[in-house]
């Protein structure tokens, strides 16, 4: 049985909001449980999953993203599993943690809008850096919410079957860009270089910050690439993409090391 806060109603703006968030989703509210004498109670499940932790509320959105993580990874393979079939386990494996990625989420979020309908405290709504991170989780709740909700997958595939469309075609053309860290040691293997040495420093101590690591990669003692992150490893792997780009050949040339300016 669902656990609902019934101490706090939706008020009819809010409801009103919500509807409209579930449209863009390209779900019809009116032809599903959210048009029953029971919708109330489905709405503020909606509700909880755009609360965040900092709005400080009785209830919040951390319970459905737990949740919501589960189901996206299980959509997510079920996709993998339809579209890529011919897939070994390992670059099914590969793909799905490209296409379930924050920087996903993030973007998924920013395209329905739900930043306008997160309610989030004074200092998380003046913190722009943490902008992405809000976004990503309070997507991830909503896939929770909307799974808990309705009891099954339908609606969740419809609505995330253009991004991973979209996600997936882009990793398979340019697999690189995704795995850069990997890329950059398999080609300095093949020309019989050194492997690749990332050194990075913490530049800021804010969570969420993109600026908050930064890296530079070097190849036989040389700098190659430096990039910047939310953590360590986002940092390294932004240096290792950078570096990647100047080592693409150019007129079937390979571009040798150079010094960053």
């Amino acid at each position: 049985m669902m656990k609902t806060n019934n101490k706090y109603p939706i008020s009819k703006s809010r409801t009103s909001q919500l509807y409209q968030l579930l449209q863009r989703l390209e779900i019809k509210p009116e032809d599903t449980i959210f048009n029953t004498k029971n919708s109330q109670r489905y709405f503020a499940i909606i509700n909880e999953a755009l609360t965040h932790t900092s709005a400080q509320a009785d209830i919040n959105h951390e319970r459905l993203e737990f949740l919501g993580d589960a189901v996206l990874r299980l959509v997510a393979s079920e996709f993998i599993s339809k579209n890529f079939p011919h897939m070994t386990v390992g670059e099914r494996s590969a793909l799905r943690a490209q296409i379930v990625s924050d920087k996903w989420l993030t973007k998924v979020g920013n395209q329905i809008g739900i930043e306008k309908v997160l309610i989030i405290g004074p200092k998380a709504a003046g913190d722009d850096s943490a902008k992405a991170t809000l976004q990503a989780e309070a997507t991830e709740a909503l896939i929770g919410a909307l799974y808990e909700c309705l009891g099954d997958l339908t609606a969740i595939h419809k609505w995330l079957y253009p991004y991973w469309k979209e996600a997936s075609a882009a990793v398979l053309n340019d697999p690189h860009q995704q795995n850069s860290k990997s890329a950059l040691q398999e080609w300095s293997q093949s020309q019989g270089m050194k492997l690749p040495n990332y050194q990075s420093s913490e530049k800021s101590q804010q969570h969420g910050d993109p600026r908050r690591f930064f890296c530079k990669v070097h190849l036989n003692g040389k700098p190659i690439g430096q990039g910047w992150g939310r953590s360590r490893q986002d940092a390294e792997k932004e240096a290792a993409r950078l570096a990647l780009k100047k080592l693409r050949k150019v007129n079937n040339q390979e571009v040798k090391p150079v010094q960053d300016s």
